[in-house]
């Protein structure tokens, strides 16, 4: 995102002129992409020296040259390192994930199409920095305005799609309060669907607040985390290098992440390329800084990182270098319980009115936690909780619930422990019993009750 609210009209020329040079020679050594660039402030603020950059006891961390940072594992949700990571700041385009996730779940529970046409409005129409021009009446497809979003931060698909989604950004943006809420993202609040300043939205359509736009680095990764986890198709387009718009346009939307895979062989970019890296967002704004959001997967582990307050544009993304190689190096995803494991002090559970009076039972999935490489064997607690024998009552099937088992592992220097609950479930079918079965295992346990009582007697 380009920030263009405080620019001088000949300045602005001058800036444009110079970063369509510079663009032209990185791109592909291609023309422009269809995006406009309008900004070049850099801000200066950002110093590693002054906050505490923490991870796990015994790991060196890396210096970072950044506002803010966050590094966690998507699947347990386990934080590797952090530097001052509940500060709320300006996330500049990062907001656009918000955007994305309500946008794609609007898609996933079917009360919005990929191949829907928007026709955009007048707020869309005039919104400024990252765009992709789009005039009033305009119509375009869900897919095609997401992939601009998604891919070159364009802000007036963004507000398009938001419009086409609530009716108003306004009422967008409440969505938007309401999902970071129910994420656990308490420290984040939104003022627009795009993260521009209150102050560059189209005037008619500012909002009725002196507030601005602002996430925490781990609210940011909560909400990338829920995007891996719930839209793991987000790659379709994250991954894209460059996309063409319109078959009228001269050239692409080139994605703003230089660190994608794919980049490897251009000669601008290889630079930058990262090793299993497929998204996640870019965002820039004077008062944000350079930011990135990224996700990257090596050896079945998601790492998601978030650099926030980097200097200049390629330092975003040496920063978060630093910080995912921080991730893969020094920690792996450990399975440390396999699906259909037995449990040595609970391998049956009773039943009752059955056929057998109590079923094998087996967790029903793996378990795996983020465990230092090189380090000793995890060590594995576990508490299982099962349904009483007068609730499970036959006939069962196999793979029916019967109780949970949470396992719980802590690493040294870690700031929590992990857990993770799996389902107990019954390994074979269990029949009810026949009333003639019923009542003789009745009789017999009347009888052996009553030796039992007359057995305590002497």
């Amino acid at each position: 995102m380009k920030d263009t609210g405080k620019l001088k009209k000949k300045s602005g020329i001058l800036k444009k002129s110079i970063a369509i040079v510079v663009l032209f020679n990185m791109m592909y050594m291609t023309a422009l992409p269809v995006v406009s660039v309008l900004d070049s402030h850099v801000i200066t603020s950002a110093a590693a020296s002054t906050t505490e950059i923490v991870g796990t006891a015994g790991i060196k961390t890396p210096e970072l040259a950044l506002s803010s940072a966050i590094l966690i594992e998507a699947s347990t949700g386990q934080v590797l390192l952090s530097m001052n990571p509940d500060e709320a700041l300006p996330p500049a385009s990062m907001t656009k994930m918000m955007t994305e996730y309500i946008v794609a779940e609007e898609v996933k529970q079917g009360r919005l199409k990929w191949d829907d046409v928007v026709t955009v409005g007048k707020n869309a129409a005039e919104s400024v920095g990252s765009r992709i021009f789009l005039a009033e009446g305009d119509k375009h497809t869900v897919r095609d305005l997401y992939i601009a979003m998604a891919v070159g931060s364009a802000n007036d698909a963004t507000v398009a799609l938001a419009e086409r989604v609530a009716g108003s950004e306004q009422n967008f943006v409440e969505m938007m309060n309401e999902t970071a809420q129910r994420m656990g993202m308490k420290d984040s609040y939104f003022i627009n669907a795009t993260g521009l300043d209150k102050a560059d939205m189209p005037k008619a359509y500012q909002p009725d607040t002196d507030r601005e736009t602002v996430m925490t680095a781990r609210d940011v990764a909560t909400l990338a985390g829920y995007i891996v986890r719930d839209h793991p198709d987000y790659t379709e387009f994250t991954t894209l290098q460059n996309y063409k718009f319109r078959p009228t346009d001269k050239d692409p939307i080139v994605n703003w992440n230089w660190m994608l895979e794919a980049n490897k062989n251009i000669t601008n970019f290889k630079a930058y390329a990262y090793e299993g890296l497929n998204g996640m967002k870019t965002g820039h704004t004077n008062a944000a800084g350079y930011c990135f959001a990224g996700t990257a997967v090596r050896d079945g582990m998601t790492l998601i990182s978030v650099a926030m307050g980097a200097d200049t544009e390629p330092a975003r993304f040496k920063e978060t270098r630093k910080i995912l190689d921080y991730g893969f190096e020094n920690f792996k995803l450990q399975q440390v319980v396999a699906p259909k494991a037995e449990l040595a002090e609970l391998k049956t559970v009773p039943v009752t009115k059955g056929k057998e009076t109590e079923v094998p039972v087996v967790t029903k999935d793996a378990v795996s936690f983020v465990v230092p490489k090189n380090g000793a064997e995890p060590q594995i607690t576990h508490t299982a909780k099962v349904t009483s024998a007068s609730e499970l009552l036959a006939p069962l099937k196999q793979g029916d619930k019967v109780g949970t088992v949470t396992y719980t592992y802590k690493a040294k220097g870690m700031d929590q422990p992990q857990e993770k609950t799996v389902d107990l479930i019954t390994t074979t079918n269990v029949e009810e019993a026949g009333w003639f079965r019923m009542f003789f295992r009745a009789i017999g346990g009347f009888f052996a009750d009553l030796f039992g009582s007359i057995k305590n007697l002497f």
